[in-house]
């Protein structure tokens, strides 16, 4: 809570930290300092970490000073691969059905949400959820969504894999029954020939995202409002950094105009390194050539820099993740891509590269490792692969050998299930080999691959990490292949700040580097292991400004405009829904019962003090309930 009282005692005002944090159980993540209590803030940098008596020097007259009551205090925590830009720019549209426990309260929120949306308007559930989430364990039907919204475009988007809409989307979407199907994608039809209101990536996900591109977007300021919101959404969960891993209908520089005028602003709340995605199939080439001319990674500043290409780099060579399909067979790929990596390496450009099957990055590390003997690797560029669910041994040893490094998502904390089904649970077990990763000295940042598969919470993702469990609580991964809570932190701390190249500056709380900081709900380092994916940050701080206060600190960040439009899904509902379930202890429960007898009583003297007549039998009787 904020704290009162404290005399000054810094002599200089250019000693003066601008914000102290005090009574705290801080993890540094510095080992040769792991553990103090307080730290404090002068223009945005951490100036001082130590004790209480350590920083009480640096206080003056207008130092915020913070209790943070004994609470857990991390790093900030930092999205290696999120999709903000695209998440911030649909944000306020979304029905969120991130954390709700049962389809029922799903349907009955988009039931409700439906009764407010404007004609012309649709409900989107898009991302973030998975039918192994809820006690029914399944999808909802087309006959349920057409029973919640009868007028309402209404579109439920299920993982890589399909999409469900009432009739009034499909009409709104210009499906009918002489739509042919896309090329990787099915229309579900009845005997009639009429489509169903069921789309399937068969395996290209393409016909769920371009069906969903086709709804009402937000313009003008709306954009801005909808990106700060989400933001902030971001840093109640402690995040404070991301690594934008671009992605399709993200075009550049018109997607990008938005954060860009918020970073002019001074309004991010969030530091945002981002990438730069070729949208158009045969057009790669000179999209890469035109942006090589334009800028260079690392240009930018702290809170908004570019930091390469990707995630894919030619359409060709990508591979779809859909679990509850084959694995797709790619066509010959290898010239253009190589041309591609050619002219990034040969300009300083690193990139990132989507790669979910061993199949496909074999095929990519022969284009690299014949760059090698021209030496354009390594040459000092940052390059990584993403996802790798299936790399193998032999993989990490050439990625290592050629200076590569990974990033790994929680995509199986969604798709767990289906994935054990098609590949088995032997390669369950490896999905992804994070300890023969850490065990090569790779370079492994973790994210989460948000908003439209996965949910945007760190925390889900860490849980993930730590326990080797689905959503649904089925375990995947053993122990052998699980990490520790102190390791799985650095994966979404330090590792994410090398993935940009800022170690030096990020991901640590050790005097020089960013004042970027989060006061936990709860202890993550000594919480029960299923109570991890519901912890939040009660006090964020970005650059010294706090950014998301709750709880005792409410009040203290910054203000953002109210939510628009007035109908929005998160106006009503919120983002994330928190669904916590901890369990009482013992001595807890003991009290409760105590304090619901104290209550009895008190109720029992006021009835006798309003003079109600006493019953035969001793008892006090009310005739208000006579029967």
């Amino acid at each position: 809570m904020p704290v009162g009282g404290y005399l000054p005692r810094a002599t200089d005002a250019t000693d003066a930290a601008d914000l102290v944090v005090r009574n705290a159980a801080i993890h540094t993540g510095e080992p040769r300092c792991p553990q103090a209590e307080a730290l404090a803030v002068r223009d945005g940098v951490i100036s001082a970490v130590g004790n209480d008596k350590d920083v009480a020097s640096l206080i003056g007259p207008r130092t915020k000073v913070v209790d943070a009551l004994g609470r857990r205090m991390v790093p900030g925590l930092n999205d290696a691969h999120l999709h903000v830009i695209r998440g911030g720019l649909n944000y306020v549209l979304e029905l969120r059905w991130d954390g709700v426990r049962s389809l029922r309260q799903g349907l009955a929120m988009l039931r409700e949400q439906a009764l407010r949306t404007p004609k012309g308007q649709w409900v989107r559930v898009v991302g973030g959820w998975s039918a192994e989430q809820f006690a029914e364990r399944r999808l909802p039907t087309v006959a349920e969504l057409n029973a919640a919204a009868p007028d309402t475009p209404v579109f439920v988007l299920h993982l890589y894999q399909s999409a469900v809409l009432n009739r009034a989307a499909l009409k709104a979407a210009g499906f009918g029954k002489d739509t042919p199907d896309p090329r990787g994608g099915q229309i579900v039809r009845g005997r009639d020939g009429e489509p169903t209101g069921l789309l399937l990536a068969a395996p290209s996900a393409l016909i769920l995202y371009s069906t969903l591109a086709g709804a009402p977007v937000l313009e003008g300021e709306d954009r801005k409002i909808s990106t700060r919101h989400f933001l902030r959404e971001l840093n109640r969960f402690g995040l404070t950094s991301a690594i934008d891993a671009a992605g399709g209908f993200q075009n550049f520089p018109e997607n990008y105009s938005t954060v860009v005028e918020l970073a002019a602003e001074g309004a991010l709340s969030l530091r945002i390194a981002y990438h730069l995605f070729p949208q158009t199939a045969g057009q790669e080439l000179d999209d890469l050539r035109r942006w090589i001319e334009t800028t260079r990674p690392g240009d930018g500043d702290a809170w908004l820099r570019l930091n390469g290409a990707g995630e894919n780099l030619t359409w060709a060579a990508a591979d779809f993740e859909n679990f509850a399909q084959p694995r797709p067979a790619l066509g010959d790929y290898e010239a253009e891509f190589e041309k591609a990596v050619r002219l990034l390496m040969e300009n300083g450009w690193g990139f990132r590269l989507h790669a979910t099957y061993d199949e496909t990055i074999r095929r990519d590390l022969a284009v690299f490792e014949k760059l090698a003997a021209e030496g354009l690797f390594p040459a000092g560029n940052r390059w990584l692969f993403d996802h790798a669910e299936t790399v193998s041994p032999d993989s990490l040893d050439r990625i290592a050998a050629l200076g590569g490094t990974m990033s790994v998502q929680n995509r199986l904390s969604f798709q767990g299930e289906a994935f054990l089904r098609r590949y088995g649970p032997g390669a369950a077990a490896d999905a992804p080999p994070l300890r023969a990763m850490l065990g090569r000295g790779l370079t492994v940042a973790a994210g989460t691959d948000a908003t439209r598969v996965s949910t945007y919470n760190p925390w889900v993702a860490l849980h993930w990490l730590v326990s080797g469990r689905s959503l649904g609580g089925l375990a995947l991964r053993p122990p052998s292949n699980r990490v520790d809570r102190t390791t799985a932190l650095e994966m979404f701390t330090r590792a994410g700040a090398a993935l940009t190249g800022e170690e030096d500056v990020k991901g640590v709380l050790r005097p020089g580097c960013y004042a970027d900081l989060a006061v936990l709900s709860e202890d993550y380092f000594t919480v029960a292991e299923p109570e991890i994916e519901h912890i939040e940050s009660l006090l964020t701080v970005t650059g010294g400004r706090i950014v998301y206060a709750a709880a005792e600190y409410e009040g203290l960040d910054e203000e953002l405009p109210a939510v628009s439009p007035g109908w929005s899904p998160v106006a009503h509902f919120g983002g994330y829904q928190s669904g916590r379930r901890s369990p009482v202890p013992g001595v807890r429960q003991a009290q409760l019962i105590g304090e619901a007898v104290a209550e009895s009583e008190q109720l029992r003297l006021w009835r006798a003090g309003r003079g109600f007549t006493p019953h035969p039998t001793g008892a006090l009787f009310d005739p208000c309930f006579a029967l």
